[in-house]
């Protein structure tokens, strides 16, 4: 008798299931790209981290708040630090040195997220950590501290109780302007090592707890799979902090057999085929060979759209119907 190397883990189904047609907004910690790159990659309908990467779940509320009361954003709410203007409930992507510029990047995001948000079926939010960073003088946790200095703020670990609330706050907005919403939660398994290992662990189980008393909500155990299926620093980069390639597959590939609808993967099955030819690079793009490679792709692509008019291949057919540039 064979004895397994991990236990096994058993949750659940999404109820409904995630089709093509579908529309997925993500929001939340880096694990949140992770999940985005294979959902985009596998051509489903998607936006990402309207205010860029936030790690706590204040910040992830205020972020979509902004969405919901279609906030634009002025001169007063950013300010000025080292050359650069920043805005506390924004990551750093969205600053820049001339003020215009920052503001413009923040409201044409904002703008583009909400009309998302109004047709959107589902929220994936990924937390990241229960700690956050209480702006002293704003009277605020924010998204990011832009590298400021620390006696500007009080790190703070929130509790179960004052989590929930915020989240159950946040769906209520959520769904007075798109009823139709789904919320599905799951908690990120990159480790925040430099909080410390035991606080990071109590971080984590407050995120957990304050999620599952949610009603109205789907859990996805993304931080289970690693930490506990997985359960092994091989499945870690080299700073032993985040997931590999190797665990985020693996976590991927639970997420489709739970949460995308099984009549979708023949046709992510094809969607594969066509990524890899579209990032295959031929030894001689003028060989006979590589011009067959061409067209047999662009007539699958063809195909697909055929029977799938809402997905975008545009760049892949335009790229499958190029000719060699004969110098």
């Amino acid at each position: 008798m064979s004895i397994p190397f991990h236990l096994p883990i058993s949750f659940g189904n999404l109820e409904p299931s995630i089709k093509h047609t579908d529309k997925i907004m993500l929001i939340g910690s880096c694990f949140t790209e992770h999940m985005s790159k294979f959902l985009a990659k596998a051509k489903f309908n998607l936006v990402q981290n309207s205010h860029g990467i936030l790690f706590n779940p204040i910040s992830v509320c205020d972020a979509l708040h902004d969405l919901c009361v279609s906030k634009e954003y002025t001169s007063t709410d950013i300010f000025q630090y080292e050359e650069y203007w920043h805005s506390w409930r924004h990551h750093s992507d969205f600053s820049d040195l001339e003020q215009e510029v920052c503001l413009n990047k923040i409201n044409v995001n904002i703008s583009l997220h909400r009309a998302f948000l109004r047709e959107l079926d589902y929220i994936i939010i990924t937390l990241g950590s229960a700690f956050g960073y209480y702006h002293l003088n704003e009277k605020m946790i924010v998204g990011n501290n832009h590298r400021a200095p620390a006696n500007w703020f009080e790190k703070k670990l929130l509790s179960a109780q004052e989590i929930t609330i915020a989240l159950e706050e946040m769906q209520r907005q959520v769904l007075k302007l798109n009823p139709k919403a789904k919320f599905i939660y799951t908690i990120s398994p990159v480790r925040h090592s430099r909080d410390g290992l035991i606080e990071n662990n109590r971080s984590k189980a407050r995120l957990i707890e304050a999620v599952h008393a949610l009603q109205n909500a789907y859990y996805f155990p993304a931080y289970e799979i690693v930490i506990d299926v997985l359960r092994d620093y091989r499945f870690y980069d080299v700073d032993l902090v985040h997931p590999n390639y190797q665990a985020t597959q693996h976590v991927w590939e639970y997420f489709v057999s739970h949460c995308i609808d099984e009549k979708c993967l023949p046709l992510m099955r094809q969607l594969e085929q066509i990524y890899k030819a579209f990032h295959h690079r031929p030894k001689d793009v003028r060989s006979q060979a590589h011009q067959k490679f061409l067209a047999e792709h662009k007539a699958i692509c063809k195909e697909i759209i055929n029977s799938n008019t809402y997905l975008n291949l545009t760049d892949e057919i335009a790229y499958f119907n190029s000719k060699p540039i004969i110098l």
